[in-house]
């Protein structure tokens, strides 16, 4: 009878021994399962990457870059970071450094696309000259051209400025200049807070906060679509009604100087940018979408602390961008919802 009992209790202690062993191996798998940001994202076999380090990549599905693009659990939400420096190695035709997506597809604003994006913004530069737009902002959105002047007609900003607590979201049209591009400027929308406009009048006085303003960490969603050359814009956030622009991408509304808006001519006209659009603003151009964080801050114009281009020490100090997707879409532009 003992020498059964004592079988019993081999064979018991064997199997609980196993089982457990099985448990505490897949605990410690699905601890060490990487997530990438196509995990997150599935979208990323659609575009290409540049990033804050001067780094690009054409192939995204499992791809990542430590301390630029990654991804990020918080509260059970995995977030794709974008992250990038207030000095690093640029694009060509920039001083500003981007973790950022271009999309590889090229279209005209006659076939058109659709971008959406929901995210938050984590971080802007704490650093700058507040009597220049761009100062404290980053770029979460934008339709760039790939002919022509190259000029963008869109992009989506947030910006806060240093001390407080709300931000503001808007939108820019940058004309598609006729002739000489060196007039070429862009007229703003605020979408939430102030516009691009709003600006300190010295290089540490700011405006008075925003009241409709947002916070860093708060989350908003875009969506960008372009149908048959119209642009149509929805801004959406927890507890507010969307907000809602359309912008036609085919026929100008700033051909002649008596139609330059009161916000550029107080802005931009001083400084050379005085230039028309050509009639058909940017019909027949090839565009494509970019996302991500495209850093506005820099030594140079908006006179941002850059630690003579030491990344650790920018991220340490306060001296970067930094911006967390949770979903978002790429595809054809559709009929817009009418309401």
């Amino acid at each position: 009878m003992k020498q059964i009992l004592f079988t019993i209790v081999v064979l018991f202690t064997m199997f609980t021994c196993k089982n457990n062993s099985k448990t505490n191996e897949e605990i410690t798998q699905t601890k060490t399962v990487k997530k990438y940001p196509s995990d997150v994202i599935p979208f990323m076999g659609k575009w290409q990457i540049l990033l804050g380090d001067g780094s690009r990549s054409d192939s995204l599905v499992n791809f990542d870059k430590q301390a630029f693009f990654y991804v990020q659990n918080e509260d059970e939400t995995d977030w794709v970071v974008y992250k990038t420096p207030n000095s690093g190695i640029t694009s060509p035709n920039s001083s500003n450094t981007r973790t950022e997506l271009g999309e590889k597809k090229r279209w005209v604003p006659e076939t058109g696309g659709k971008l959406t994006g929901t995210l938050k913004v984590q971080h802007v530069s704490t650093t700058g000259d507040a009597r220049v737009s761009s100062s404290y902002s980053v770029v979460v959105g934008q339709i760039h051209s790939d002919e022509g002047h190259e000029n963008e007609p869109l992009k989506i900003f947030y910006k806060k400025f240093p001390g407080h607590k709300k931000g503001s979201v808007f939108w820019n049209y940058e004309i598609n200049t006729e002739g000489d591009n060196s007039g070429r400027w862009d007229f703003s929308t605020a979408v939430w807070g102030y516009d691009f406009s709003v600006v300190g009048t010295s290089p540490e006085t700011y405006p008075e906060e925003p009241k409709d303003g947002i916070a860093l960490g708060e989350e908003f969603s875009y969506e960008v679509n372009v149908y048959q050359g119209v642009m149509y814009l929805t801004f959406t956030r927890e507890g507010r009604q969307p907000k809602k622009f359309i912008k036609n991408l085919l026929k100008s509304d700033f051909s002649k100087k008596s139609d330059t808006p009161q916000q550029v001519l107080e802005a931009s006209v001083s400084k050379g940018r005085d230039g028309v659009e050509r009639k058909n603003a940017y019909a027949g151009e090839k565009q494509f979408f970019k996302q991500g964080a495209y850093n506005q801050a820099n030594g140079k114009a908006t006179k941002s602390k850059t630690y003579n281009g030491d990344i650790p020490k920018q991220y340490e100090n306060g001296s970067y961008a930094e911006v967390w997707f949770k979903k978002a879409t790429l595809g054809s532009g559709t009929l817009p919802n009418k309401e």
